[in-house]
């Protein structure tokens, strides 16, 4: 529990530092990406805190592209 206030309370510092200077220069769609990302990696560190297994980008990406590098493998064999 302590481990999820850790995480809740870096992010609300990370947005308190750089959210302001974002809404001042009127940068409102740089202002959403970063509050997507900041939740993003809010809720991965607190998955990871709870021991939930977070899947990984590159096994998804392997299991889209392996037929594509079977295919160009047998054909350069």
């Amino acid at each position: 529990m302590v481990a999820i206030a850790g995480i809740i309370a870096a992010g609300a510092l990370i947005a308190l530092i750089e959210a302001p200077s974002l809404w001042k220069k009127r940068q409102i769609k740089e202002l959403w990406i970063f509050s997507l990302l900041l939740l993003t990696g809010i809720g991965i560190g607190i998955a990871q805190s709870l021991h939930v297994t977070v899947p990984n980008p590159i096994d998804w990406i392997s299991y889209i592209y392996s037929p594509i590098g079977r295919m160009v493998d047998n054909a350069l064999n």
